[in-house]
């Protein structure tokens, strides 16, 4: 048990953070979105390139739910909600496994 100790919790240190670092990815594009930015800005494009794959089942999503063009796009919330049930069940299932 000690072995599987030192291997995992690491591995769900190093997963908690990049889950993190990606939900302040997406705040920041929702965020960036809000003040209409430059397409060709490289901060855009790159967070555009980053987020786009994470983004695009939600908004597909949101497009089966309401059928229907929406002027607010609520894929980046959707992602923030599903990578933070991500990171309390990480958390809790480290808790139980490794105390």
């Amino acid at each position: 048990m000690a072995a599987l100790r030192v291997v995992l919790m690491p591995l769900f240190s190093v997963l908690d953070v990049l889950l993190m670092l990606t939900m302040w990815v997406i705040i920041i594009r929702a965020l960036i979105s809000w003040v209409e930015p430059n397409p060709y800005n490289p901060i855009v494009r790159t967070l555009r390139i980053l987020t786009d794959p994470l983004l695009r089942p939600f908004q597909r999503l949101q497009w089966k739910l309401f059928r229907r063009p929406m002027a607010l796009d609520l894929s980046p919330l959707f992602a923030v909600l599903i990578i933070y049930m991500l990171r309390v069940f990480l958390s809790e299932l480290g808790r139980t496994l490794f105390f």
